[in-house]
């Protein structure tokens, strides 16, 4: 088995994991992505940040090689790396996506693009089925004044909650203009936070922005018809503004229940009623999931992922979003590191006792290179 297939395998046991297609594209893709050098190191890493000196001890190479080689990695957007003032860089694994294909977005080109594109179409329609790595929140004027929100399911929270935002051009919208194939939507319009905004801070991608101008962010995207989707977390790191180029809404839209795949809250409903069959809320909707029969509305809630763009142009206000039942929420992870051990769990690849052994290994390294 030669490193290009190791490493599959390898990133196939992360989180949102990394699935085998009939033609061997996704080889081909890292084939365009990491070096064989790159390929082979970064399946040392783990989802725990380490420094590079404990990384070299692992693999028994020479610590100042190894860091200078993580660091490259880390810019090329091919692993995760944190800085900090008092401590010395760390590097952790990062799964194909959400991960290594947004981390592209500074160094894509026409092959890269071309790659991951058939790639993404090579997937089958339940990929992220037992764990999405994505969720969709409504745009704030879609939801009803009486209705219970919690704070993370209004996008507007989100972005008055974070002190350091930044925001990236859509690495979706990018790669289709590449391609040819592109559409007329922001491209400005992935807002990304902390640690995030850190690190496309050092790949030198994106732009420094207050809260007044991701919210004017906001603004433009519900406009132009865009879905909203932060991580599947309630402590979001970022929030996509996803259209007909996103590579996660093909795949749900290609499912034949994309309610499944997209975690949301919500539903839309119609007042027959109010209904004019008028025909907007089916030309904003990103899922196919409403459309008009017998002079009216009818939405169709296994296709319907909440985002709530049919309510917001509605004429005659027959369009609302309604919170689901309780048998049908799903709970939202607290943190990244709850979203990848509930996602590894839910795949049946970690126990408690993996969870353990991971932590016990790293510690033990960190010890023995201060020895």
């Amino acid at each position: 088995m030669d490193v290009y297939e190791r490493l599959a395998q390898f990133l196939d046991t992360l989180p949102a994991g990394y699935p085998k297609t009939e033609d061997g594209r996704e080889i081909d893709l890292l084939r365009r992505l990491f070096s064989p050098e790159e390929a082979e190191l970064a399946q040392h890493l783990s989802l725990i940040a380490e420094p590079a000196r404990v990384i070299a001890r692992r693999i028994k190479r020479d610590p100042d090689v190894v860091a200078m080689q993580l660091e490259s990695m880390a810019r090329k957007g091919l692993i995760y790396n944190i800085h900090s003032s008092n401590e010395p860089p760390k590097y952790m694994a990062t799964q194909y996506a959400v991960g290594i294909f947004e981390f592209q977005v500074g160094r894509l080109d026409r092959e890269i693009a071309g790659e991951a594109q058939d790639y993404w179409r090579s997937l089958p329609t339940s990929f992220w089925e037992k764990m999405p790595q994505l969720r969709t929140i409504p745009v704030g004027e879609s939801i009803p004044v009486e209705s219970t929100v919690m704070i993370y399911e209004q996008a507007e929270n989100l972005i008055q909650s974070q002190e350091k935002i930044r925001v990236n051009p859509c690495i979706c919208r990018k790669q289709k203009k590449l391609l040819g194939v592109g559409c007329d939507k922001p491209l400005e319009s992935c807002l990304v936070f902390g640690n995030g905004a850190d690190y496309f801070e050092r790949l030198g991608v994106g732009r420094a922005i207050d809260q007044e101008e991701a919210l004017s962010i906001l603004t433009q995207a519900e406009e132009a018809g865009l879905v909203l989707q932060p991580s599947n977390t309630q402590k979001a790191g970022f929030i996509c503004c996803c259209g007909d180029c996103c590579e996660v809404l093909a795949i749900a839209k290609r499912h034949p229940r994309p309610a499944e795949i997209l975690v949301s809250p919500f539903r839309a409903v119609v007042d027959e009623a109010l209904c004019s069959a008028c025909g907007d809320c089916e030309f904003r909707c990103q899922m196919e999931a409403i459309g008009v029969d017998n002079g009216y509305a009818v939405v169709n809630h296994d296709r319907c992922i909440g985002c709530g763009l049919c309510v917001t142009t509605c004429p005659d206000e027959a369009v609302t979003l309604v919170r689901k039942p309780e048998t049908e929420q799903v709970p939202v992870p607290l943190n990244t590191t709850a979203h990848y051990i509930d996602t590894l769990r839910s795949r049946g690849l970690v126990s408690s006792g993996d969870l353990i052994r991971w932590q016990v290994r790293s510690k033990v390294d960190r010890l023995l290179t201060r020895i």
